[in-house]
């Protein structure tokens, strides 16, 4: 299991996403190799747990909104116990900027925390932020696990980040970061996500191996394609 060491607790960034053929990714990362460097994690398996209210309030705010959309999520880098170190994560997105917030703690930690047990962290300006949403939106739970294999890429002079997204899978029983690392399927067989990661504009290389590659830029959310994908199968039946 690969244990990320990340010491950077708040990000403002722009975020594109992109879904891509296997045989554009291997021609996307062909080319962006003078440019880009994969980060010293290599390949790591990503368990992103989101919390949401007995409604869904949450989710369906973000798939509904425009400007402005909020989550409240635990993540793990592999298959966590209750020992290891997990990141509770507010994120926001207000026209197009992407602002993320984070704590370091553990499993039981997170568990008293939204019990409103105990606090988190060290009575920080995040933890209270982190508590004020939670107030706000009172009687939250676990609702959804994203799971998927990351690769990451960064620029050595600059700000830029890349990461590809491999087998994206969610589950909506188990909801845990200790159980196991398996999923529904939410992409095709042989198809991705890019992410590219700014704080400013997006390099002319860039751009050029994008359009050479005839990769192009969509919406996708992991966390709501899966809530779309289970509300379809509840109505099923």
């Amino acid at each position: 299991m690969t244990i990320v060491q990340n010491p950077i607790v708040v990000m403002k960034r722009y975020e594109l996403k992109y879904i891509i053929s296997r045989e554009q990714e291997e021609f996307f990362k062909e080319r962006i190799k003078e440019h880009m460097a994969p980060d010293r994690f290599g390949l790591t398996t990503i368990a992103t747990l989101y919390y949401d209210t007995p409604d869904h309030r949450l989710i369906n705010s973000s798939i509904e909104a425009t400007d402005f959309k909020e989550k409240i999520r635990l993540r793990s880098y592999g298959m966590a116990d209750e020992n290891s170190p997990v990141f509770l994560e507010l994120k926001r997105k207000a026209y197009g900027i992407v602002y993320k917030r984070r704590i370091e703690s553990t499993i039981g930690d997170v568990d008293k925390f939204f019990k409103g047990e105990q606090s988190i962290g060290d009575n920080s300006q995040i933890e209270k932020e982190l508590k004020y949403f939670c107030d706000y939106y009172g009687d939250i739970s676990p609702a959804c696990l994203i799971i998927y294999d990351r690769t990451a890429y960064y620029e050595p002079d600059g700000d830029l980040r890349l990461t590809i997204d491999n087998n994206p899978r969610y589950r909506t029983e188990d909801l845990n970061l200790t159980t196991s690392m398996d999923g529904i399927s939410l992409l095709p067989e042989g198809y991705s996500i890019l992410e590219i990661k700014v704080q400013g504009a997006i390099p002319l290389w860039l751009c050029e191996i994008l359009s050479e590659g005839k990769i192009y830029k969509g919406k996708f959310s992991k966390y709501g394609e899966a809530y779309k994908r289970q509300m379809t199968a509840n109505i099923r039946g």
